[in-house]
């Protein structure tokens, strides 16, 4: 929580096809993702350090859902499939080939053969079926993972290398989910252990990097992995990685991460704002940027909550909020306002962005038709209550204590009192879960609109409590669908739901944005704006 975990680019919900998908790129300084093309030939060797902003707590793949731990635990497992964040299709990584039944409620997966993980053990049709098997046992941390495998039948191993998962009821979102982190392959050793060992020691995968050492809320260190023949379709390099070592330090202020960044104490940043940008251009620096995929981010509103239940305050809240103001001057050049849910870069989405204008005279009339009236100090009361929000959110991204700065006095403005609680990122989930919150900041990375239904559906984890709805019907449809057509209409009814009854309110798309040393070379984004870090090197 990209932001919520991701409540960022947030971590929050059961929260990612068989569907493809463009995306947005940009590079300043520079082309591409690979800052230093044209420099030299590529090199093995080396370590590269990075500096994130956070560090969610926990380095178990399947249950880290915030992006700034992202980065780090992606390089350790693998996946049966990859996507291309060119074109959205879904390609062989573990798994060589696969077949989709028609009705989309059967995939069954081929193998590579010589697969090994870092202990030794190899990957085999059982081990899959394991961590299927596993991943709803993961608990408040893995929400992500066990969200791509709700309404799972079974998990079949037809002969070791081949591997059947069938689905009750259709199922369009898996294959692209097979794709994500979340359902990364761990060894059987691995997913034997409870979900707070593998939190807090780590796990066994198969990936070109191996985990090292890790201090909470300081470092997380990897080391490449010996004998590794196994990458994804997309990676240009076969075999091992170039890097030797991989650092990942936990730097929370901005202005030291880029400082570090300009020096060469540091050879990537994360999360560059609006205030280091200027510093670090035109220097021996170059900043990555791309719009990420999912749910934007917003105030995910706890619909149970007394003054909450009330659509008419949801809306006011909606149209209080000044979306272009906040990108404006908050967020990183470039950043666009909300005009969905869903971010423009996710499959099948839909602008509405007529219906997500900043209007404080409507946000008034609708407060004045739902009782509120202001009081001597401006804040709105009814009944001898005033109308008072507080926004829990967490550290995991420079600006969104800022943000939350600037819509708490657009909300005032209108008469609404904000108060603002941070919460640790591992307090986040839980509470969410526990229902015991008024709004959350975050939004939630996904390159598939099935995002809508692990987010919003009542028969999943409905973590903003909503009421049971023509909502329901229309997520439950679109992932049922083969047909891409019926899959848009309804995805696109679902997001005007969303918006016009205010469950949600959008605020701003996340783009990610790198600062990488030009020396750095080929540190490439994958489908969900995370990193890829197999085909980097340093020259």
């Amino acid at each position: 929580m990209t932001a919520l975990p991701d409540v960022r680019s947030t971590p929050w919900a059961a929260l990612t096809a068989l569907v493809t998908t463009s995306v947005l790129l940009t590079a300043c300084g520079s082309s591409g993702t690979d800052p230093g093309s044209g420099t030299g030939q590529p090199r093995s060797g080396g370590t590269l350090t990075f500096a994130v902003g956070s560090d969610a707590g926990c380095v178990d793949p399947q249950q880290v859902a915030s992006n700034e731990t992202i980065y780090s635990v992606r390089q350790i497992v693998d996946s049966l499939t990859d996507q291309d964040p060119k074109t959205g299709k879904i390609v062989p990584w573990l798994a060589k080939s696969w077949d989709v039944s028609s009705d989309a409620t059967t995939f069954t997966f081929r193998l590579r053969s010589g697969v090994t993980f870092s202990d030794g053990s190899k990957l085999t049709a059982q081990v899959v079926k394991d961590n299927f098997d596993a991943v709803p046992r993961l608990g408040a941390l893995g929400t992500l993972a066990e969200g791509y495998l709700s309404g799972v039948k079974s998990t079949t191993v037809v002969d070791p290398l081949t591997v059947k998962v069938t689905f009750k009821q259709p199922n369009a979102q898996f294959l692209q989910a097979t794709s994500t982190h979340s359902l990364g392959i761990e060894s059987s050793a691995s997913v034997k252990k409870t979900p707070q060992q593998k939190c807090s020691d780590g796990v066994t995968g198969s990936g070109p990097f191996v985990l090292k050492q890790y201090v909470q809320n300081q470092s997380l260190t990897l080391a490449k992995r010996t004998g590794y023949a196994w990458g994804s379709s997309l990676w240009t390099k076969q075999g091992e990685a170039y890097l030797d070592k991989l650092v990942f330090k936990v730097v929370p202020e901005a202005g030291v991460r880029a400082g570090s960044l300009q020096s060469g104490q540091v050879d990537a940043i994360s999360s560059v704002g609006r205030a280091n940008e200027a510093a670090l251009k035109g220097g021996q620096v170059t900043l990555q940027r791309r719009a990420n995929p999912g749910i934007v981010f917003g105030l995910g509103l706890n619909n149970s909550r007394p003054a909450l239940k009330d659509a008419r305050v949801r809306q006011a809240i909606l149209y209080a909020i000044d979306r272009k103001q906040v990108a404006d001057t908050v967020f990183p050049t470039g950043t666009q306002p909300a005009t969905s849910v869903l971010a423009h870069t996710t499959p099948d989405y839909t602008s509405l962005a007529p219906d997500l204008t900043s209007d404080a005279a409507r946000a008034k009339s609708l407060l004045e038709a739902a009782g509120w009236k202001p009081g001597s100090d401006g804040i709105r009361t009814k009944d001898g209550k005033k109308l008072g929000l507080t926004i829990d959110w967490v550290p995991n991204a420079a600006t969104n204590q800022p943000a939350l700065e600037l819509i708490q006095q657009q909300l005032k403005a209108v008469g609404i009192q904000v108060s603002l609680r941070q919460l640790q990122i591992t307090q986040l989930a839980p509470t969410l879960q526990s229902g015991d919150y008024d709004a959350a900041w975050g939004n939630i990375t996904r390159a598939d609109p099935d995002i809508l239904r692990s987010s919003f559906s009542t028969k999943l984890a409905n973590l903003y409590r909503l009421p049971t709805s023509s909502l329901d019907t229309a997520l439950a449809a679109q992932a049922a669908t083969t047909d891409t057509a019926k899959r848009k209409q309804l995805i696109a009814q679902a997001q005007r739901l969303i918006v016009h009854n205010a469950y949600y309110v959008p605020v701003v798309e996340l783009q990610t944005q790198l600062g990488v040393s030009k020396r750095v070379h080929a540190l490439n984004f994958d489908a969900s704006s995370r990193l890829q870090l197999h085909d980097t090197w340093i020259g």
